[in-house]
């Protein structure tokens, strides 16, 4: 990494000297795009800008991805102050939901033969589908009433299609495909797109796009550039540690689990204090969580959800509701891990094969702990004070009124309703401090 780094930069100084194009900065942003993804490419983008690299091309061949992640990359494109190129390839790659978006907002849009894009819906989560709209004649209620989840669906299909328009008009582009695309969900092949004005270039592989769009202008920063790219090279900066990093705690089932073992671990810690280490895990693990949830689209109604269940299901240990705690818990446990993302991607859903094994995982703990409790509640008592009631003795000298027995193995102090002779046997009916109330024993004791 430090190499590629170092080999970019001496081209970079270099390029003059020997009369050839700088090097063009190439970020690959492949799979589902997520908080990772939109770090990695505006980390790159300041990075480019920062050793002089005269053109971004960004390598698309994604499914789409998330709302705010997808933002936030188009973001750093429309203020970057080196152009972007978005170029879908190689052959057989898309640029579905997202991916349009961002090409729409690049400053170069291109394509490599057989690739598509569009399937730029919003889906909402829940959406009514349209058998499920209300009667517009207001046979099923009120005149015009709409559900709310239809409501919801319009608005954001409605801001979905007039953001991608200002992109679209924005780059000189086919801004009614754009909106189609949004509205209808329609796609399109690369020769189409090129076709209709949608992309600017179909280009076999990155070389044939920096020729094809060398000489090109565009508005970068404020500025107009023109483009020198004809024989440059491109120097792909790759996803560094952080990236990685970011992209596994991001990963929603990973930082379900890590609330769920920080939770616990701290429960463990605070019914056994002093362990230290369940503490110290517990905090880091919650601390990591929520930063994931913070770059997650998280419903915190379902966040409140799974920590009552949680604290339901713990309370069922200390307080005696026949259960009632624990089913409760458990019921509001699985609702809220259901909706703890509220997102349309399939990627950033908790699996429901992991909510079932969490579930019956924290089932069968606090069914077993509950059943260990009942038990132990059925158990004669076998300290205290209470462990001496109804035990039987033996006096150890003739008694009057009070004076020394043996029960069980060990010397007491007794005191007695009737006298009784050195050996005959006693049984304890009362502690007074250290001196026992006892009567004579039934003969069959």
């Amino acid at each position: 990494m430090v190499l590629r780094r170092f080999l970019f930069a001496a081209a970079l100084a270099l390029a003059p000297a020997l009369a050839q194009p700088a090097p063009v900065a190439l970020v690959a942003i492949e799979g589902v795009i997520g908080p990772a993804t939109a770090d990695f490419v505006g980390r790159s983008l300041e990075r480019a800008a920062k050793e002089g690299a005269p053109l971004v091309v960004l390598r698309l061949d994604t499914p789409g991805g998330l709302d705010s992640s997808m933002r936030d990359i188009i973001r750093d494109i429309l203020a970057s102050p080196v152009p972007v190129a978005a170029w879908v390839g190689p052959s057989g790659a898309r640029a579905a939901s997202a991916g349009t978006f961002i090409l729409y907002a690049s400053h170069i849009a291109a394509m490599a033969p057989a690739t598509n894009l569009g399937a730029a819906s919003p889906v909402a989560i829940g959406a009514p589908s349209g058998g499920d709209q209300t009667d517009p004649s207001g046979k099923d209620g009120e005149k015009g009433a709409q559900p709310a989840g239809d409501t919801m669906m319009r608005k954001a299909t409605n801001d979905a299609a007039a953001y991608i328009r200002s992109l679209a008009e924005l780059r000189g582009r086919n801004a009614d495909w754009a909106e189609r695309a949004v509205r209808e969900a329609v796609s399109l092949s690369s020769s189409e797109a090129k076709k209709i004005k949608v992309i600017d270039v179909v280009a076999e592989d990155v070389p044939a796009l920096l020729k094809a769009i060398d000489g090109r202008t565009v508005k970068a920063g404020g500025e107009t550039r023109k483009l020198a790219t004809a024989g440059a090279e491109a120097v792909e900066i790759e996803r560094d540690w952080r990236t990685e990093v970011l992209a596994v705690i991001t990963n929603p089932s990973v930082a379900y689990l890590l609330i769920l073992l920080g939770i616990y671990a701290l429960i463990f810690e605070f019914t056994n204090p002093g362990l230290i280490l369940p503490g110290v895990v517990g905090a880091i693990c919650i601390l990591v969580a929520m930063y994931a949830f913070q770059l997650l689209p998280v419903n915190y109604a379902g966040l409140a959800l799974l920590l009552i269940g949680i604290a339901f299901m713990v309370a069922e240990l200390w307080v005696t509701s026949s259960g009632v705690l624990a089913v409760g818990g458990l019921v509001a446990f699985v609702i809220g891990s259901i909706m703890l993302l509220d997102t349309d991607v399939p990627q950033f859903e908790i699996p429901y094969s992991l909510i079932a094994g969490v579930t019956l995982a924290s089932a069968a703990f606090v069914f077993l702990v509950v059943g260990m409790l009942f038990r132990s509640r059925r158990r004669p008592v076998v300290s205290g004070r209470e462990y001496l009631v109804g035990a039987t003795g033996e006096a150890l000298e003739d008694i009057e009124r009070e004076g020394w027995a043996r029960v069980r193995s060990e010397r007491w102090r007794v005191r007695v309703d009737t006298p009784l002779r050195a050996g005959e046997a006693l049984r304890i009916t009362a502690v007074h401090g250290l001196i026992l109330d006892a009567t004579r024993a039934p003969a069959d004791q």
